[in-house]
């Protein structure tokens, strides 16, 4: 699909996206990031659609999914472990992942209308900037916050990140894409639509996320804004 400038009125001034899921297609590198550890543990290994399953909260919390999974692990083994897949998956971050099918096209047009874009995830800040980087994409962005940027208790679905994403890119109207419900709510908490993506790494079905708009594929996304932004005047 081809996107013109002209046909496309600016109906919000922001657009954030979060990355897992979202934005990017990080399964098979999270999915290698676990089952490495998994595998020094003596686990059974996980499947791609297990580890979609778990995706959303943060490395730690999709660890101890994977862990859950065969029995748990108390803590200080945990510990090890976690520091562990963290090494292995920094190291290997971009191996595997890419942008979902339309989404570079889909912010060429952002871009050429104006929009500013921004990423707020729930993975550390550090990470989602070498990923970004290490795709070429980091320079799409205003800004990149990560469940670590604002402290202890801010990442989504606190509305924290998202009243900072819309302070860094200098206010204006806003809307928030996910793929879960920390990206949902976290949008609801600060007061701006959502748009879920059936495409992503679901924990039940698309609708239960309570999004203001739902989109199938990224070619979706234009009509959604523009659809949204009648119903959300500034």
């Amino acid at each position: 699909m081809t996107h013109e400038k002209s046909a496309f009125a600016r109906p919000f001034d922001i657009v954030g996206f979060d990355l897992d899921g979202t934005l990017l297609d990080t399964s098979p590198d999270l999915l290698a990031a676990v089952n490495a550890v998994l595998g020094q543990a003596g686990r059974p290994l996980l499947r791609v659609d297990e580890i979609k399953m778990m995706i959303g909260g943060g490395a730690k919390h999709m660890l101890q999914l994977g862990f859950e999974a065969s029995g748990g692990i108390d803590a200080v083994e945990f510990r090890i472990h976690y520091k562990a897949m963290l090494r292995h998956y920094e190291a290997n971050v971009s191996a595997g992942t890419r942008p979902f099918d339309g989404a570079l096209a889909a912010l060429d047009a952002l871009d050429a209308a104006g929009v500013k874009t921004a990423i707020v995830t729930n993975k550390f800040e550090s990470l989602a900037v070498k990923l970004l980087g290490e795709l070429g994409l980091l320079d799409r962005f205003v800004t990149v916050i990560g469940g670590d940027t604002l402290g202890k208790g801010n990442a989504k679905p606190s509305a924290a990140p998202i009243v900072e994403m819309i302070d860094r890119c200098g206010g204006g109207k806003a809307v928030f894409l996910g793929d879960s419900i920390y990206d949902i709510m976290a949008a609801k908490n600060a007061g701006i639509p959502s748009i879920a993506v059936s495409f992503g790494f679901l924990h039940g079905p698309v609708e239960e996320l309570g999004a203001d708009a739902v989109i199938d594929h990224y070619d979706e996304l234009l009509p959604a804004l523009a659809s949204l932004g009648d119903c959300h005047p500034a």
